[in-house]
């Protein structure tokens, strides 16, 4: 079951309100469930758009609709709205929603890529950067190229260095070397151009 907290609830009775109320509800569905990327989607719905297998959460004055896809996914999610000091934010834990990562017995090729998706991606991500997994050695030794606002960034050996592959060596000691395939001179649009900043994880 999902739990909806009073101040979730207010706050949504207050969008439906700014919306012209009637047979408005909430329809909360998870999109890309199981993997890193996954995450969750509210948006209004009326009443004659509920399915028949969806799961309804009664709430004062409104009805949050789960679709049944979603549902195993989201069951057990929490939904709070928080005072922020720019006005607020909707907080939702689900812990279902992203699945489990690679086993211990999983490839490390596979648990690096999981950890980058997971973990360093998103992070990178405010930079508009990106990096991914090129290869693993035989000798445990991991190649990375960076894209987007990492690709010729000023400040791309520093997030490799401090950022990335510190992060990799913690949660994998068995990685011999992180080296870094990127055509840095290729690069269109870098965070940094020059040498300034930091790194963009940690």
């Amino acid at each position: 079951m999902i739990h909806i907290t009073e101040t979730a609830q207010t706050h949504f009775r207050k969008l439906i309100a700014a919306q012209g109320g009637g047979d408005l509800n909430i329809r909360m569905r998870a999109r890309n469930p199981g993997s890193p990327a996954a995450d969750c989607e509210l948006e209004f719905c009326g009443a004659d758009e509920r399915s028949g297998d969806d799961w309804v959460i009664e709430c004062e004055g409104f009805d949050l609709y789960v679709d049944a896809a979603s549902a195993p996914w989201l069951d057990g999610a929490q939904v709070d709205y928080a005072a922020t000091p720019t006005g607020g934010e909707m907080r939702i834990h689900a812990p279902k929603l992203r699945g489990s990562g690679p086993g211990a017995d999983a490839s490390l090729a596979m648990r690096v890529q999981y950890l980058l998706d997971a973990e360093v991606n998103p992070q990178l991500a405010s930079h508009g950067g990106r990096v991914k997994l090129e290869s693993v050695g035989a000798d445990n030794e991991v190649v990375l190229r960076f894209g987007g606002g990492c690709q010729g960034c000023g400040m791309a050996d520093v997030t490799l260095k401090q950022g990335v592959e510190k992060t990799l060596r913690a949660r994998f000691p068995e990685i011999t070397a992180v080296l870094d395939a990127t055509d840095h001179a290729a690069g269109h649009s870098p965070y940094y151009k020059g040498h300034e900043g930091k790194s963009a994880v940690g």
